[in-house]
């Protein structure tokens, strides 16, 4: 006779949807290799297909003055801090060329919430980017800085929404959940949209037609209920907008942040952490690893624990490297990460399209 968790994980690997109860019975469970299998069963029955993919975009950060005050965040400035910056657009300019030159196709654009940018300059700073560079995916802007352009321009999300869009937003970052649950928000970021604030602007993104990623940024303050409560709150707005096109979960870095004396959750917690995820989102076609927070190694080992993608190679990233944790690679070496893990790599877009091009290429490609 199986074991309960047994049970409940051969249930989702069949295709039954799970209760956020069985769920957490699931992410309190220390049975990693048996949550591994499972998630990794479910991962092959979404995509039987013997290959899995990765992309290159370059995370451009166009200023770090918020006044988010975050306690998780080591990368933020205050209002006339002389660290803070609002990027230059010759600067801005110079990174997408790179990007592109190096076989990229996205730019991911997130910064904080400064109270000095009102939203003709995010209109301007979107058209410029569209002339110049009229194929590059805009990946822009994450759900807590539209609520803060609604808030400082008196206008409803989904006005700001389509004037962003009209301006050349083409896909919306999930950055900023955290965890969706406002006992939490309230601890760690008080200043920012409330969890259903945040649901809001992606489900009006969605309304609209657009398309957007969703994540969670775990191992902090949540107990684990409430990071059940986070995975159901994103899978019930899939289930009614369809609008999500990855989950990409990643554990807090505490290094510099006020959260500092915190532990830093390690490979156990994230590898178990992804696995219930792919189990419980039934409704969510892919699962990035996060390579970047836990390194290459267990970025490969999530290919066996339900993740479908090793996502970004992410030529530039610096939220994360503030924290203290900055993992670099190539290319090639996300290539060879993925044979081991026994795939063929294939190279995507932000639609998750394989994008077929000749390998490898003249030159090889590196986190700066």
């Amino acid at each position: 006779m199986s074991s309960p968790i047994t049970y409940l994980v051969e249930k989702a690997v069949a295709g039954q949807r799970l209760t956020a109860e069985e769920g957490l019975r699931l992410l309190v469970s220390d049975r990693l290799a048996l949550l591994g299998r499972g998630a990794d069963a479910v991962a092959r029955r979404l995509h039987p297909e013997p290959y899995r993919t990765y992309n290159i975009d370059r995370n451009i950060n166009y200023t770090n003055i918020c006044i988010g005050g975050c306690r998780f965040c080591a990368f933020s400035r205050r209002r006339g801090d002389p660290d803070g910056y609002v990027i230059r657009r010759e600067e801005l300019y110079q990174k997408i060329e790179e990007t592109i030159a190096l076989g990229g196709d996205q730019i991911l654009l997130q910064g904080g919430m400064n109270p000095e940018l009102d939203l003709p300059w995010y209109e301007d700073l979107l058209g410029d980017i569209r002339r110049r560079f009229p194929r590059v995916n805009i990946h822009a802007f994450s759900p807590p800085e539209v609520h803060h352009l609604s808030q400082i321009s008196r206008l409803s999300i989904e006005e700001v929404l389509a004037r962003l869009r009209a301006a050349g937003l083409d896909s919306l970052p999930g950055g900023g959940a955290e965890i969706l649950v406002d006992r939490i928000r309230g601890a760690v970021s008080s200043c920012k949209v409330s969890a259903d604030g945040w649901l809001e602007v992606c489900r009006r993104w969605h309304r609209m037609g657009g398309r957007g990623t969703a994540t969670m940024m775990f191992g902090h303050l949540e107990t684990l209920e409430e990071r059940i409560e986070h995975l159901d709150r994103l899978r019930r707005l899939q289930d009614e907008t369809g609008g999500f096109t990855a989950f990409i979960c990643w554990t807090f870095q505490p290094g510099n942040t006020a959260l500092a004396d915190l532990p830093k959750r390690g490979a156990f917690e994230y590898l178990k952490t992804l696995a219930v995820a792919r189990l419980y989102l039934d409704n969510y076609a892919n699962l990035q690893a996060s390579w970047v927070t836990q390194g290459l190694q267990i970025g490969q080992m999530a290919l066996r624990f339900g993740a479908n993608d090793m996502g970004s190679l992410m030529i530039e990233e610096n939220v994360v490297a503030a924290a203290g944790t900055s993992f670099r690679t190539t290319e090639r070496e996300i290539r060879r990460r993925i044979e081991e893990a026994g795939y063929t790599p294939r190279r995507r877009n932000v639609s998750y399209q394989i994008v077929e091009e000749s390998w490898p290429r003249p030159q090889d490609t590196i986190v700066r």
